[in-house]
């Protein structure tokens, strides 16, 4: 029996429908962009498997930092105990960060990550005696996670539609997803923020926090929107002293351009959420990071005023010790020159893709992420293209219509030029 029937006699895989879906394929080891299947097979990974993977596989600084400290210290618990691995990765973030997000609070996972930042939107208000704040608002099309706050406020993003009988009260507005040379972008901007003020209106004093994915919608299709509008819609909601969650899982460490989105959009909130790249790829970890203005409604002689929340794993030092070394490599001008490097040949190839293309439409580019649409009027098979990319050894994963990049930093512009040409070669035989 082969290792991938083996698997299916045994393995439940996420976002798979069992019954129909191909035996998977095995990997047995990565090294730099590529991965590399029990034939020897190389495959480029151009989505850095579900966008965790800064770096590159099995960069040997973040699994030597890692290595170091298991000899050290594996696994404390995180209550009533502390270890330097985490202070010295929380100073090291601080220090890139506005001062207003100044305490960290950590977990495993992006939802988790999100699930935090509610929970503690929500009690902030329940401690500071405004107990009819228990409505989050939310933009058409995010995607926050999968735990069941995260689900509600990404009940829009069709993700979840089989839970919608269990969510909370929440509230979506439209997103003005926008791309190259769209002339109703200003429109659609209106129209949403136009939504958002009837919203404050009548419901401000329901609203404990907005959440948004900013600048890009991950999992939603790679919607991007403009930055000046997505700071009109904080400054909007600052007026009616309205929390801010920036989901920035996907978008932190440089996939935007920046080191977080919210440095491209000009303002900060009072919640960020981090993850996916923390550790480089290597290991779960997440972070939740907020004010001492939050942090102090949360102290009093009353246990029932604490955040009760926490993971077995909360902290963990191995965690830790592999987001510091990311981070170190993150900061480097060889990163900083790749993630430029990036950005530019996706604003190179992608127009003469969608040039040799026509059936391809709304492209679009943020940083080290390209985006562009199948047109829906051409019949094609979203199976039939994901085998294709592989039989290129690609490894890409439309999400419904919509086929995106978003590379390891240590992809070279060569490797980059060849997947753009794989990639056109495969869609015009497709089609």
């Amino acid at each position: 029996m082969t290792l991938s029937s083996r698997d299916r006699a045994l393995i439940w895989h996420p976002f798979t429908q069992e019954q129909t879906a191909e035996l998977p394929i095995v990997i047995t080891k990565g090294q730099g962009s590529y991965l590399y299947d029990e034939h020897n097979n190389a495959y480029l990974d151009l989505i850095s498997s579900w966008w965790v993977n800064l770096h590159g596989h099995a960069n040997i600084a973040i699994a030597n930092a890692i290595h170091q400290q298991a000899l050290k210290l594996e696994h404390v618990i995180f209550a009533g105990f502390t270890h330097e691995p985490a202070v010295e990765l929380c100073e090291r973030l601080k220090a890139l960060l506005p001062p207003h997000l100044a305490r960290f609070f950590f977990s495993d996972n992006g939802s988790t990550a999100v699930e935090v930042a509610m929970k503690m939107a929500y009690q902030y208000w329940q401690n500071k005696g405004d107990f009819k704040r228990n409505k989050f608002v939310s933009f058409v099309g995010g995607y926050h996670g999968d735990t069941f706050g995260a689900m509600n406020v990404g009940r829009r993003s069709g993700f979840h539609d089989q839970f919608q009988e269990l969510f909370f009260e929440s509230v979506t507005i439209s997103y003005p997803n926008t791309w190259d040379g769209d002339a109703e972008v200003e429109q659609k901007e209106h129209e949403s923020l136009m939504q958002l003020q009837q919203l404050l209106v009548q419901e401000h004093q329901q609203i404990a926090a907005f959440i948004a994915e900013p600048l890009v919608q991950g999992a939603g299709g790679m919607r991007m929107c403009r930055p000046y509008y997505l700071k009109q819609v904080v400054s909007l909601l600052r007026e009616y002293n309205i929390l801010i969650i920036f989901d920035e899982v996907m978008t932190g460490f440089g996939r935007t351009g920046a080191n977080f989105a919210f440095e491209i959009v000009g303002c900060v909130p009072d919640f960020l959420c981090l993850s996916k790249g923390l550790t480089g790829g290597f290991l779960p970890l997440a972070l939740t990071i907020t004010s001492n203005h939050i942090y102090e409604a949360f102290l009093s002689n009353d246990f029932n005023t604490a955040f009760a929340h926490g993971h077995s794993y909360t902290a963990n030092p191995l965690g830790c010790a592999a987001a510091k070394a990311s981070l170190d490599l993150l900061l480097t001008t060889k990163t900083q020159s790749a993630i430029q490097t990036i950005n530019s040949c996706h604003l190179k190839y992608l127009p003469d893709l969608m040039q040799h293309c026509k059936f391809l439409k709304n492209s679009r580019v943020r940083g080290t992420i390209a985006a562009f649409e199948l047109d829906t009027n051409y019949a094609y098979s979203i199976k039939d293209l994901k085998e294709q990319f592989l039989a290129k050894r690609l490894l890409l994963r439309p999400l419904e219509s919509t086929i995106y990049l978003l590379p390891p930093y240590s992809i070279t512009a060569d490797e980059l030029n060849d997947a753009y040409l794989k990639i056109a070669s495969i869609i015009t035989k497709h089609f």
